[in-house]
């Protein structure tokens, strides 16, 4: 065979390989799009948590439980393998761009809850090489487990830690089993969906139902007449790292 007839098939193969894998690019394209059809446009959510109404009731989990029995969040005794869509951290750690020496120490000393920043400009979403992890039309950032690879990346470009990869199988570390939502597998990422599957009926996330004290509202946040748009008005909202550009859409009244 000819060295120039074999140098055509090698780029010819290449060639077919490229077609094949934009082909399949586009399929799942179109995939992320048809799941998201369902989500409202114009509407943007948000949710707005009240850190003083939070701090009311001490060792308070009720949301967290919530969030757990809602969506199959397992509970890992390994603190390496600990799957979390909401949790708390020190307000130091939570807000470490806030200079706040005069604040009061019964806020700052305290933890604070943090989940998913359903940011505007979601970095996890642009480095997922499968799309497993989108944004919406309203902007909630979801994720397709069956479509994740575990490869990790939005792990490493979210700034906030808000995911958690599956290093083992996290079902049979679920308390109580809730047939209406799907469960994981070893190898895959997770994390808050804003409850999802509950606002396109029309119904407040699990966490906020679960909330006694009311520290946690969530709405729209292109609409002036919100809850979400009263609080704002009403109260000085600060929000994680807001520096780096993502634009998080989970406020924190202080």
């Amino acid at each position: 065979m000819g060295e120039d007839r074999r140098s055509f098939l090698k780029l010819a193969g290449l060639a077919a390989l490229c077609a094949a894998g934009k082909s399949s690019l586009s399929r799942l394209e179109g995939s992320a799009e048809t799941t998201s059809v369902e989500a409202p446009k114009g509407v943007r959510r948000a949710m707005v948590v009240d850190l003083v109404k939070c701090l009311e009731k001490d060792d308070c989990t009720a949301c967290t439980e919530a969030c757990r029995r809602a969506h199959n969040v397992p509970s890992i005794p390994d603190p390496k393998h600990e799957v979390k869509w909401i949790w708390q951290e020190r307000f130091r750690d939570v807000f470490p761009d806030e200079e706040a020496p005069f604040a009061a120490e019964a806020l700052t000393a305290r933890p604070a809850l943090v989940f998913c920043n359903h940011c505007d400009n979601p970095p996890c979403a642009r480095v997922c090489p499968t799309q497993a992890t989108w944004k919406r039309p309203d902007g909630i950032v979801m994720m397709d487990w069956h479509r994740c690879i575990g490869c990790r990346y939005c792990m490493a470009a979210c700034p906030y830690g808000s995911r958690s990869f599956n290093w083992e199988d996290p079902r049979p570390h679920i308390k109580a089993l809730n047939r209406d939502f799907p469960t994981r597998t070893k190898g895959v990422v997770e994390k808050c969906t804003f409850c999802d599957e509950l606002i396109d009926k029309g119904q407040p996330p699990a966490c906020v139902a679960a909330c006694k004290e009311k520290a946690m509202t969530f709405g729209d946040l292109n609409d002036p007449g919100s809850e979400v748009r009263r609080l704002l008005r009403s109260r000085f909202a600060i929000r994680r790292k807001p520096g780096l550009g993502t634009q998080p859409e989970i406020y924190y009244l202080v």
